[in-house]
């Protein structure tokens, strides 16, 4: 028999429906999070922790007193230089104690430790007129001695600070640094998320404590071995004067022995 014949008309069969896979959800931000955060040097100062506010400010103060003794100590050294310099010359130019003695009195070598050498090297001569050449050039060199060691002592005193400064101030930000990301860890775990937006504003700030104190600790290293060579040519100038007055002594006092035999 025939086959019966198909209705083209009739609704075809529905496919059967295949299972829907679940999309992740997509992440929202909160309005905080959404927002930039400014992370200017100024407004991570600002936000940071208590401790790590205290950190960069004694940092800040290091720096500060580095810097005055800095210049405090390079007009120091000018005008002491300068002064030994002119005496170094005076001492050179004269021809015995007698004349340093007299231009000490009379304006070239009224003041500084030149001055003080020459008036050290006099006065024993006067006191010990009478004695042995030998011991007068003894207690000469003593007391001369003793003048270059206050004008070296006078010259670096407040060079310990700034070099305290320079080997401390590392790890007084260091410091800093691990409170402030310790403190950020902490807030990660108060905030359970591991958002970039959270994380980086605490990390930033207490970075910046590194950064304070390697910006106090490397100028105060420098600054202290620039000072510590000055105050070293400083003392070769002093040394220079002191022998010269020595020599002046001791060519007195042969004169003199000469004299009287």
């Amino acid at each position: 028999s025939a086959a019966a014949p198909v209705d083209a008309a009739a609704p075809q069969a529905a496919p059967a429906a295949q299972p829907s896979v679940p999309l992740p959800p997509v992440p929202t931000l909160s309005s905080d999070d959404a927002l930039p955060h400014d992370m200017s040097p100024w407004a991570m100062v600002r936000n940071a922790d208590i401790i790590v506010k205290i950190v960069m400010g004694i940092l800040a103060a290091a720096s500060v007193a580095t810097w005055t003794i800095f210049i405090a100590k390079r007009l120091q050294l000018a005008g002491a230089r300068f002064r030994a310099v002119r005496g170094v010359r005076e001492v050179l130019r004269a021809t015995s104690l007698f004349d340093l003695d007299r231009a000490r009195h009379t304006g070239s070598l009224k003041s500084g430790p030149v001055a003080a050498l020459v008036h050290a090297a006099a006065h024993e001569r006067e006191r010990s007129s009478k004695l042995p050449a030998d011991g007068i050039k003894e207690r000469a060199a003593i007391a001369l001695g003793r003048i270059e060691a206050r004008a070296a002592r006078s010259m670096t005193r407040g060079t310990g600070l700034v070099a305290s400064i320079g080997s401390t101030a590392p790890f007084v930000g260091l410091f800093g640094t691990v409170w402030g990301i310790m403190n950020a860890f902490v807030g990660i775990s108060q905030a359970h998320t591991t958002n970039l937006a959270v994380v980086a504003p605490g990390i930033a700030e207490a970075l910046l404590a590194t950064a304070v104190g390697l910006v106090a600790a490397i100028p105060a290293v420098i600054i202290y071995n620039g000072l510590a060579r000055a105050i070293a040519g400083y003392k070769a100038i002093l040394s220079d004067a002191s022998a010269e007055v020595m020599r002046h002594l001791s060519r007195d006092l042969d004169r003199q022995s000469s004299a009287a035999e």
